[in-house]
């Protein structure tokens, strides 16, 4: 019965979480329509999820959270850094080919998310096969020191995160 009425509980938490922070108010009434939102937004779409996503929703998960928190933050100082400091002239932009362990188109999805909210980089492509990303980088001294950096410290973990 549960699983009838959530089929996909975390996204169920996620719409209701996004709609309170939306509406910018905390009332009665719109905590219910939230609730009401976030369980009938998964129901109406929950045929075009046929096999649902097997995350875990662990300590490896907040590890991840926690690592990307802390890189936002981190590529902010970066960036700010190249702007103020250097010319355009001295910067090393480069295109990265980072191939993919990941099959999950999900975990996929969340990888190139992660690196196009890390300022300096941008997720441009996937390969048709899903095997590996386009990435542009603002500055790279080293671009397979960058991709080795980007499988270790953001792909090892989705890994575990997406069975």
């Amino acid at each position: 019965m549960i699983r009838r009425l959530l089929p996909h509980p975390a996204l169920s938490v996620l719409v209701a979480v996004v709609w309170m922070l939306l509406v910018n108010e905390f009332t009665v009434g719109a905590v219910l329509l939230a609730l009401v939102v976030g369980v009938v937004a998964p129901l109406v779409t929950s045929r075009f999820w046929p096999d649902r996503p097997k995350i875990r929703f662990g300590p490896d998960f907040l590890g991840y959270v926690g690592i990307v928190l802390w890189d936002i933050v981190e590529a902010n100082f970066q960036v700010a850094w190249i702007i103020l400091t250097r010319r355009n002239r001295d910067l090393r932009s480069r295109w990265l080919v980072v191939p993919l362990e990941l099959r999950s188109p999900e975990a996929i999805t969340v990888l190139a998310g992660t690196i196009s909210l890390t300022p300096g980089t941008v997720t441009s492509d996937v390969s048709a096969d899903g095997r590996a990303l386009l990435i542009h980088a603002l500055d790279v001294a080293d671009p397979e020191a960058e991709v080795a950096r980007i499988k270790q410290r953001y792909e090892t973990r989705l890994l575990k995160v997406f069975r």
